[in-house]
């Protein structure tokens, strides 16, 4: 159940994740990278990366986008690894991540594999970046990282690395709840609501 608390008393992770492409079905995780929102505050200090073992090699197009071959990926740990890894920083507390619906799919399908539920909400900041910036956008499309970051004068860390974009998620998601506030109590259960798909 979401919680009805003050957002900034609360703890979000954020997540970041590099695949070799968008469809869960057939694309891999190949990196990860989260960091913990508490009390307002990025904790970077209790950040975590890690690369991941993939069973085929990583497509050119994924390699240009992200820097991460698959020589690289040798000796990485398997995704049962990752999941284990993030499972333990979640617990029970809400995710946050842009584009929502890239991380929600490839967790699920990642927990599934490892016998575990993924059942976390999720806040989007693609979507609360819409509201706060009052973007007009065709359906389907979606503010980038990039774009909502640098329009609210925030810095872009290590853009396309998994912990990079989690730290410049983390950093755009107080931005845009410190703006959604305006004097008045958020709460994470307003957060989730508000970062749900507009129709």
């Amino acid at each position: 159940m979401p919680a009805d608390v003050d957002w900034r008393t609360d703890t979000f992770v954020v997540i970041d994740l590099e695949t070799t492409g968008l469809d869960p079905r057939h694309d891999h995780i190949v990196s990860y990278g989260a960091v913990p929102v508490r009390g307002g505050r990025v904790r970077t200090s209790e950040s975590v990366y890690g690369l991941v073992n993939v069973p085929h090699d990583v497509p050119g197009a994924s390699v240009k986008f992200h820097g991460i071959r698959t020589q690289d990926l040798e000796g990485a740990p398997p995704l049962l690894d990752c999941v284990a890894t993030l499972d333990g920083l979640i617990g029970d507390h809400p995710v946050v991540a842009h584009c929502a619906w890239v991380e929600r799919s490839f967790l699920r399908k990642a927990f599934r594999h490892s016998y575990l539920p993924f059942t976390s909400s999720i806040v989007d900041t693609a979507v609360l970046a819409q509201r706060v910036l009052n973007v007009e956008l065709e359906r389907g499309q979606s503010i980038s990282l990039e774009y909502a970051t640098t329009a609210l004068g925030l810095p872009v860390h290590s853009p396309h690395h998994a912990l990079g974009d989690a730290v410049t998620t983390a950093s755009l998601f107080i931005a845009l709840a410190s703006q959604l506030e305006r004097g008045h109590t958020l709460t994470t259960a307003t957060l989730l609501e508000l970062s749900a798909v507009p129709s």
